[in-house]
């Protein structure tokens, strides 16, 4: 049976360093981490959960919680669960996806939550065990998100730059957070830019955004559309398409997301991109230092979104 001393051998570093690697990976470098992983890789060895379980008094479980539908068309939560997953790996800890009312079943050591409504607060702020959610909040709880204020902000500012004269921004009309940023960051670049600001809000549908387009005559050409979601700006795409409007010569469209809908579209969509992968595997880092007892320097972690220039735009 391979031994933490073969590992250590096979590495050429000391059985601490690779003991460090396995418990306590944010405390090593990329490059010895890389050393150690191949070693075990090429070794075949799995490190003893069950005891660095026992010895640590932990389950070695993190729950993750997703508190909206998820749509099987887009893999966005899909994309958020597999960075969760690397990262948790790296830490030798078991993800386990639970619903609303299992919660409770079963110990763990912590949670990583998302899709929170305001109504959720209340009883998220009970939980006793460490937290980290995915999506801003007012709550001083610990969370990751997209800088949506930022990206929206930059896509605003972009439109204008492509030469297109009036910038309407549709949103969702829900009453959260990151709504609330995106339209902020459309208002402030608007306001830099000395331009009148036009904001309207439908559901996060496709189709709503295409009866928008449909039933409203007021679009005059050279508009840009800011859009709060990849899903909207297909809709609003699909619609111009099917009125004899050029894209993007008549009319620009920037979504958000950049997950799996923004490929599809045709001509593709100029998006903000979302890295949530990446995300997922902060939200990890995030709740383990909350385990091992360490007070976060940093509880709201913003991820930039970066433009894809696509079709949609000049």
């Amino acid at each position: 049976m391979t031994t933490l001393k073969d590992v250590a051998k096979k590495a050429n570093v000391s059985k601490m360093t690779v003991s460090r690697v396995i418990n306590h990976p944010e405390l090593v470098t990329q490059e010895l981490k890389d050393l150690v992983y191949q070693a075990m890789k090429e070794l075949d060895y799995r490190p003893n959960t069950v005891a660095k379980a026992l010895a640590k008094n932990r389950t070695l479980v993190v729950k993750v919680l997703i508190l909206e539908e998820m749509d099987t068309t887009e893999p966005y939560f899909m994309n958020l669960v597999m960075g969760i997953a690397k990262e948790l790996d790296r830490y030798q800890y078991a993800l386990q996806l639970v619903t609303e009312n299992s919660l409770n079943l079963g110990d763990c050591d912590g949670y990583i939550i998302t899709g929170m409504k305001e109504h959720d607060f209340e009883w998220i702020q009970k939980i006793k065990k460490p937290v980290v959610l995915f999506g801003e909040n007012d709550y001083h709880i610990p969370y990751v998100d997209s800088n949506n204020q930022a990206a929206t902000r930059f896509a605003t500012k972009y439109a204008k730059s492509c030469g297109y004269e009036k910038i309407q921004f549709i949103g969702i009309d829900v009453p959260e957070k990151f709504e609330a940023s995106r339209e902020k960051g459309y208002l402030e670049a608007m306001e830099l830019m000395q331009l009148e600001a036009n904001i309207t809000r439908i559901d996060n549908h496709s189709s709503s955004a295409a009866k928008l387009i449909e039933n409203f005559d007021k679009w005059q050409e050279n508009t840009c559309f800011i859009c709060a979601s990849d899903r909207i700006a297909i809709g609003i795409e699909r619609q111009l398409l099917l009125e004899g409007k050029k894209i993007p010569d008549d009319y620009g469209i920037i979504g958000f997301d950049g997950v799996f809908l923004d490929q599809i579209a045709a001509p593709k969509l100029t998006t903000m991109k979302q890295d949530v992968v990446e995300m997922g595997k902060i939200c990890v880092a995030q709740l383990m230092a909350l385990i091992e007892g360490e007070e976060l320097t940093q509880k709201e972690m913003m991820h930039e979104a970066k433009m894809v220039v696509r079709g949609t735009t000049k």
